[in-house]
């Protein structure tokens, strides 16, 4: 698949390690950065989804979509683990959870702009599924720069796969290609966020980490089921 992700914000917060551990399927190894975890709400929306090789699609490759992430290794292979994926797009909801394995949730959401502010908003419309919303705006304020290596922003973008367990349960990894990461300091004042009060995670009181990225280009492939866990295939 080819995608770009467009006016994107990570809002990282810390949180205790074993908070995050039980939420985590066991096989997959929580990462932490000196001995934090991390659990990120990213809004941005999309634009050219399509399958290598074909034109975009009217009413398809373009929509908001909004994760909640936290971080994991797999055979030494550090990559991203979704609690959540909200998208705007009822097929791409569906494509993702067949395909990718992946917990995609159907919300109403709509992404406008005042000024230089992007106003996000998402509410999840699933029935199966407990309620979460947000809204907030954000906007950059700083230069772009690219994190150096071994930096927590490094850490926390720089993830180039990610992991997703079915109910069998059994590991997949969806390999992701894309440059490294410009990213800037961003502003950011939140209306509402319950992206975490379903998994009975609340985050901390403080402010959260930001950092903004205008555009980037992004190539993925199907995932690969990992043999070494989980049942092998028939």
């Amino acid at each position: 698949m080819r995608q770009t992700w467009n006016e994107l914000l990570f809002i990282h917060w810390p949180l205790p390690a074993a908070a995050l551990r039980a939420l985590v399927p066991p096989m997959l190894s929580l990462d932490t950065y000196d001995g934090q975890a991390w659990i990120g709400v990213v809004p941005f929306w999309m634009s050219g989804v399509r399958p290598r090789g074909v034109p975009n699609i009217p009413g398809f490759s373009t929509f908001p979509e909004l994760n909640v992430r936290t971080y994991v290794t797999v055979e030494d292979k550090p990559g991203v683990y979704f609690f959540s994926l909200d998208a705007a797009n009822p097929l791409a909801v569906f494509g993702a959870r067949v395909g990718f394995h992946l917990p995609y949730y159907q919300a109403i959401m709509a992404v406008d702009h005042v000024g230089d502010w992007i106003h996000y908003r998402s509410q999840r419309v699933r029935q199966d599924a407990r309620a979460a919303r947000f809204a907030a705006r954000y906007q950059p304020t700083g230069a772009p720069f690219r994190a150096a290596v071994g930096s927590l922003e490094s850490f926390l973008t720089d993830r180039y796969c990610l992991y997703a367990v079915d109910s069998a349960p059994r590991v997949y990894r969806c390999e992701i290609d894309h440059p490294k990461w410009e990213l800037r300091p961003a502003e950011l004042e939140i209306a509402a966020n319950t992206m975490t009060r379903w998994l009975g995670l609340e985050l901390p009181d403080t402010q959260p980490l930001l950092h903004f990225s205008q555009r980037q280009d992004v190539v993925n492939w199907l995932p690969e089921r990992i043999a070494s866990f989980g049942r092998r295939a028939a």
